[in-house]
């Protein structure tokens, strides 16, 4: 019985070994221990589908095309469309419409001459000389000069004479209003005109505070 025994667990050693044996394969070409083949791996093929699943809630776009037109370029958000912005954008010169464009190029002119004389008084080639003052003050004045050139042009290039505004006559409610009178050939010189002599006006202004009147301020 003992031998019977035996025999059938020699029996079943040889067996396995030899199953394990075919369930190895030694690679070709390199040198180690086989690896484990299964046949039924190298023939499986996983696939899977993905699928967008739609919330229940809508979500809500924050920044989307203003107008909800994307061929205009520009983006409404939060920022461009809060009521604070869009009040302080239609207090600015060249937005408000009731006001003559003249007018309008006086203010944005004196604006721009009298904050450009402190950067080139400090700024300039002549910051330390006697002579920064009087130096920096024309170079302003220069550059007014050259920026009413520039709208010139720009006027000559996008108005013609006698043509109606490009600005639109309609709101976004429907309601009519009249075109702003900037978006015309008339208009838009009467603004480079403003800007011009605003500009020179703010240029000398400043200069009459800080070397005339002597105020102790920081660009001295």
């Amino acid at each position: 019985m003992a031998a019977a025994a035996s025999t059938m667990a020699s029996h079943l050693k040889t067996n396995f070994a030899s199953s394990f044996t075919r369930a190895l394969a030694t690679p070709r070409g390199i040198s180690g221990a086989p690896f484990r083949v299964l046949p039924s791996t190298s023939r499986r093929t996983s696939s899977f589908t993905i699928k967008a699943v739609q919330s229940d809630k809508p979500t809500f776009q924050v920044i989307q095309p203003i107008n909800g037109d994307p061929f205009i370029g520009s983006l409404e958000t939060p920022v461009t469309s809060s009521p604070l912005i869009a009040w302080y954008l239609s207090n600015l010169p060249a937005y408000r419409t009731a006001v003559n464009p003249l007018l309008r190029g006086v203010e944005v002119g004196l604006a721009h001459g009298f904050l450009l004389v402190g950067p080139f008084v400090k700024a300039g080639p002549l910051r330390n000389t006697p002579y920064a003052g009087g130096a920096g003050s024309l170079a302003a004045a220069g550059l007014v000069v050259i920026l009413s050139i520039c709208l010139t042009i720009y006027g000559i290039a996008s108005f013609k004479e006698g043509e109606p505004s490009t600005a639109p006559s309609l709101t976004l409610t429907g309601r009519k209003k009249q075109p702003d009178q900037l978006q015309t050939a008339d208009g838009w010189a009467k603004f480079t005109g403003g800007f011009f002599f605003g500009g020179i006006s703010g240029v000398v202004w400043a200069y009459f505070l800080l070397y005339v009147l002597d105020l102790p301020y920081y660009v001295k």
